[in-house]
């Protein structure tokens, strides 16, 4: 498996790989991961469906990409995928994948004609005092010393992050910006979570800097992520005859690591309650998506709080069993146990079905919610919630069976273990209705209509999810296998606890990139796997996300000692006559 950038092999088609006729291929997990790696098995490797077994805990796909109607509860989102242009590999996919709404287009088709016809972007990112938009939104408000210290993480080797906290590298004014909220509230990143991947997200989505106050950065899909994104790769692998296999439960791969090979030997899995062994060769390959951010999932509803849980289940068990047979498949502990209390554990789904309502939504996004096109443009921050809440309305309607009349609504609140501004309890303990009253106090709903609102016009699903800020516990290197580990001949990770260098988790595109990279080093596909797009590596990428940084000041007002020298006449008449000038003055900053 190799790294390829530009189009020259991007759409070439690789020779069928040796032996592939005589190969197999079996699939822990039924996540877009796996959809992904049973899609290059079949394009790429040219692996006959029936060939491929994917076999999946629960009784649908999808994974955390989901949305359904729940018939006893309504309808129901646990979280949403922001996408941007760059994700690689994830289109390189939907390239080849055909929708189910547009004839004769790919998933990717339907998706660029939607974004260019209704681009992305918010009117309004953050609210304070019940509903009013902060005066400040728009502008980063970073300060010299957090602009320096931003600096500093960027410049640092990532070998030199290991278990390191944001707390560890920012000082506390970093934390009272506007970038910092909008930083935390778009990613889920909280003060306790990993340096080492906040360095990753700077440098991966550098390039979109100046996008991240209004949103304009994202592109969203039409529907739900499940019926937008995850039918679509169903339906194209039944149609390849891919043997899918539900309510069952991978309990453990039995690994033989002997001299400087792994070979997966066999499955141990429970089906129908009854335990069963899957002999495997070296024919036989092994995709494991390990770990799951969606586990253990508990729901609520309009009456009831979501009851809390910290079950391990399935996928981090299957995890920790394969650590315990070799140290060279990660430390599963260090995602899975000692989350905080403070962290992100509910998000709730509310059905607005009173037009009331949506008179205080299109107040705040400047836009009508029933239109059909894009309403906030991502998610809206209250930043005087005491839960951090946020709240987000994609397109209408969002789910293909919703009434025209009804609106769906995601929320979630940062912090957990802290009182709210109008619901005097923690998130935790809330019903789905309390958890919709406090949505519309801080949407500036009168106080005397919240009640009846909330309860009567609203219909609010909360969903508990013990291990949804996972992916960013402080981490060392090793912590997360490799996705092929050194020396295995059929064994490989999917998914976003897998590593590969320099891309982020917590997106679609570091599902699809493991996929892709598992995949093509197991069948050894003559072809490259898109890098990581290398814009921390363009200086104008660079110089104009400074400038945005710092919201329109000029080299010469920004007062941070490693930018002195620059800004000093001497410094700029060395350069005078070459191109840095016209560079800095293209980015703003002269």
């Amino acid at each position: 498996m190799y790294y390829s950038n530009g189009n020259y092999e991007a759409f070439a088609r690789p020779k069928k790989p040796a032996d592939v006729d005589n190969k197999s291929a079996y699939l822990v997990g039924a996540g877009l991961a796996s959809l992904a790696a049973a899609s290059f098995l079949i394009r790429d490797g040219r692996m006959k469906g029936e060939n491929i077994h994917i076999l999946e805990e629960l009784p649908i796909a999808g994974g955390s990409l989901d949305g359904i109607l729940n018939p006893d509860r309504g309808f129901i989102i646990r979280g949403g995928r922001e996408m941007e242009n760059h994700f690689e590999c994830l289109w390189d996919l939907f390239r080849s994948i055909p929708s189910l709404e547009v004839e004769d287009a790919s998933v990717l088709d339907e998706f660029y004609w939607l974004n260019k016809e209704d681009p992305n972007y918010s009117k309004c990112r953050i609210i304070n005092n019940r509903g009013q938009r902060k005066a400040t939104d728009g502008q980063f408000t970073m300060s010299d010393k957090s602009s320096e210290e931003m600096v500093k993480l960027f410049l640092t080797p990532e070998e030199d992050l290991q278990d390191i906290k944001i707390t560890d590298v920012f000082s506390e004014e970093f934390f009272e910006s506007n970038f910092w909220i909008y930083w935390s509230t778009m990613f889920a990143f909280e003060k306790w979570h990993s340096a080492m991947e906040m360095r990753r997200y700077i440098l991966r989505f550098i390039h979109h800097i100046g996008g991240l106050p209004d949103l304009s950065a994202l592109k969203f899909t039409k529907y739900n992520q499940y019926e937008s994104l995850v039918l679509p790769l169903v339906n194209y692998l039944e149609s390849h005859h891919v043997d899918f296999q539900y309510d069952v439960k991978v309990t453990n791969v039995l690994v033989d690591s002997t001299g400087n090979k792994k070979i997966a030997r066999s499955l141990a899995v429970t089906r129908g309650g009854k335990e069963e062994t899957i002999d495997l060769t070296v024919n036989d390959l092994v995709f494991i998506t390990n770990g799951s951010i969606t586990e253990s999932t508990k729901y609520g509803d309009n009456d009831h709080p979501a009851p809390a849980t910290h079950d391990l289940g399935g996928s981090w068990q299957l995890w920790k069993n394969l650590a315990a047979q070799d140290s060279a498949f990660g430390r599963p502990e260090k995602f899975c146990e000692n989350l905080p209390e403070k962290s992100w554990f509910i998000s709730a789904t509310t059905t607005v079905k009173d037009k009331r309502v949506a008179e205080y939504i299109q107040k705040i996004s400047k836009r009508d919610p029933y239109a059909g096109k894009v309403v906030t443009g991502g998610i809206v921050t209250a930043e005087d919630s005491s839960w951090m809440m946020s709240y987000t309305l994609n397109r209408q309607p969002h789910f293909k069976a919703q009434p025209h009349d009804e609106l769906v609504v995601w929320i979630y609140g940062l912090y957990s273990d802290v009182p709210g501004d109008f619901i005097k309890k923690p998130i935790t303990q809330c019903t789905g209705a309390e958890i919709a009253e406090e949505w519309l106090y801080h949407m500036g709903v009168p106080e005397e209509l919240i009640a009846d609102l909330a309860h009567n016009g609203c219909e609010t699903i909360p969903v508990y999810m013990p291990f949804i800020t996972s992916y960013f516990m402080p981490r060392a290197l090793g912590d997360r296998p490799l996705v092929v580990p050194e020396g295995s001949q059929n064994l490989a990770f999917i998914g976003n606890f897998a590593e590969t260098p320099r891309d982020t988790v917590f997106t679609t595109e570091y599902s699809v990139r493991t996929a892709m990279e598992a995949v093509y080093t197991l069948l050894d596909v003559d072809r490259g796997v898109p890098e990581v797009f290398a814009s921390a590596y363009d200086v104008r990428t660079l110089l104009s996300s400074t400038s945005r940084l710092m919201d329109g000041k000029k080299l010469a007002d920004i007062k941070v000692p490693w930018l002195i020298k620059l800004v000093e006449k001497k410094g700029l008449k060395k350069v005078d006559g070459t191109i840095i000038p016209q560079l800095l003055k293209d980015a703003g900053l002269l």
